[in-house]
């Protein structure tokens, strides 16, 4: 395998990432808005249940969840969804598919250098405050190599997922409704806005058959353990490669079958 190619294509991505530093600062300006108003949300619900821990998580257990959480997403969302449909509507796909090298490995490797500089901006910064912050809330030790391994599966789901919704666009020529509609159920059953320990019981089953709590609740509850053990890790990271494999294998036989739909100009 060549990876020069991919290797430029991820140089390309991290200039082209530090050419829009505003929209960084706006992100980040923008995440702490919502986490302003999620500390005082949870405090109130805290504060309404009387007790100091619900559902087995304390207030700052929460807290440190859904700040990490925000950033994870930060860091893993690439939009491929909007450049897919961007691509399609204004017929520059067709450019795309010519280049030497498969349109979806193309798409990846193009946002690879925005997850390095999310990673640097975004993530990195959010987990050091964090550590200092709480004074070792968050465990350091072998979950770290463990949680990066679990980033890396939950990397490929998210984008297999992206591509997947992203590829619909060939039918119907829009994608706006069905990404919204995508990012509120990703969100949401991923663990990503409230954790799935806040979930019904039934919904929490069913959040855990679903490929989605893969994204985000897995590394995140691989990363807050302490002295995590191979016999609790392994089969969370065992399900994440399953979905892996099966998301994978979904959005190559679907993009196979979609793009005979292709249509340019009404050509």
């Amino acid at each position: 395998m060549n990876l020069k190619k991919y290797i430029t294509l991820t140089r390309a991505g991290i200039i082209e990432s530090l050419q829009f530093r505003l929209s960084t600062i706006i992100m980040v300006l923008g995440n702490m808005l919502y986490l302003i108003v999620a500390y005082y949300l949870w405090k109130a619900i805290y504060a309404a249940a009387g007790t100091d821990i619900v559902n087995g998580m304390t207030f700052s257990d929460t807290l440190i969840y859904l700040v990490l959480a925000t950033a994870l997403y930060n860091f893993m969302e690439m939009y491929a969804v909007w450049e897919i449909g961007r691509a399609i509507q204004s017929g520059k796909i067709v450019l795309d598919l010519l280049k030497p090298m498969e349109y979806r490995s193309y798409l990846f490797w193009s946002y690879s250098g925005s997850f390095v500089m999310n990673f640097i901006a975004t993530f990195l910064p959010t987990f050091i405050a964090v550590c200092i912050v709480t004074k070792g809330a968050v465990p350091f030790g072998i979950n770290l190599l463990f949680f990066a391994v679990s980033v890396i599966f939950s990397v490929i789901i998210n984008y297999s997922i992206d591509f997947m919704v992203g590829t619909i666009c060939l039918f119907t020529e829009s994608i706006w409704g069905i990404n919204i509609m995508k990012q509120m159920v990703v969100t949401l059953l991923s663990g990503a806005t409230i954790p799935l320990a806040f979930f019904p019981e039934a919904l929490r089953k069913a959040a855990y058959c679903l490929p989605f709590q893969s994204i985000y609740h897995a590394p995140l509850s691989i990363l807050l353990q302490r002295n995590p053990q191979p016999a609790d890790v392994l089969p969370v990271l065992g399900l994440q490669l399953f979905w892996c494999v099966v998301t994978v294998v979904l959005s190559k036989l679907f993009w196979k079958v979609s793009i005979r739909q292709i249509t340019v100009n009404g050509g």
